[in-house]
């Protein structure tokens, strides 16, 4: 019951209390890019879910077992070759990273290329972009965090909740941001204003209010454990 808690208390605090978007403005390229109309915003939501839920598996295992100090792999083959000491490979976490992100968002765009092509012309140039969305590279950074603390080492279940809730947080950022866009077409904005400005303005008022969510997550894991009886 401990873990369920846990997992629940990391999913909610990455999608909603810390969301990635509008708590620490990473992913903003895409966020601004293609919030436009709502469809769009959801696909693009979706597709940063899935390609941030496979680079935190994948970066996970290459920093659980290879990338972290005193990781299995490395030491063994260096003390299997008569070395001494523990081995730190983690300087090599941005590369692979990098590596990481990149192939699955290949993997993604030739999937949706090939069985959703009007979805793939609407994205245009911004589903190659995903590569370089910082909030997937962010999740995989906050996931090497947590492995490199021997008291507090993260499981596989517990980078993929992070990875998961940070990526319904930024569909739900995206998609909030995609309806707002479409009524503001609607109204007289000041000349001045229209476009990238009035987006500015509507993202800097989403992340007042998304400040509201602070401190939430202690509210809400008394509440469990009081009713749980933890």
């Amino acid at each position: 019951m401990e873990t369920t808690l846990s997992l629940f208390l990391i999913a909610i605090s990455a999608a909603i209390i810390n969301n990635f978007v509008l708590h620490y403005f990473v992913g903003i390229c895409p966020f601004l890019g293609v919030s436009k109309r709502v469809d769009m915003a959801l696909g693009m939501g979706l597709a940063v879910t899935f390609v941030i839920s496979i680079a935190a598996f994948l970066s996970w295992n290459f920093t659980y077992f290879i990338l972290r100090p005193e990781a299995p792999l490395p030491t063994w083959i260096w003390q299997g070759m008569g070395g001494n000491g523990t081995v730190d490979l983690s300087i090599l976490s941005y590369i692979i990273y990098i590596f990481v992100i990149a192939s699955s968002v290949q993997f993604v765009e030739m999937y949706v290329r090939k069985f959703h092509p009007p979805l793939y012309k609407s994205f245009g140039v911004f589903l190659p972009l995903i590569t370089t969305n910082c909030a997937i590279l962010f999740a995989c950074l906050e996931i090497m965090k947590y492995l490199q603390d021997p008291t507090a080492l993260w499981g596989l279940h517990q980078a993929l909740t992070l990875a998961i809730g940070g990526g319904v947080g930024f569909t739900i950022a995206i998609v909030i941001m995609a309806g707002i866009r479409e009524e503001l077409e609607l109204c007289d904005v000041p000349k001045p204003l229209r476009g990238p400005g009035i987006a500015l303005l509507v993202a800097g008022i989403m992340a007042m209010a998304f400040m509201g969510f602070t401190g939430m997550d202690k509210g809400v894991e008394e509440t469990l454990r009081r009713f749980l009886n933890l």
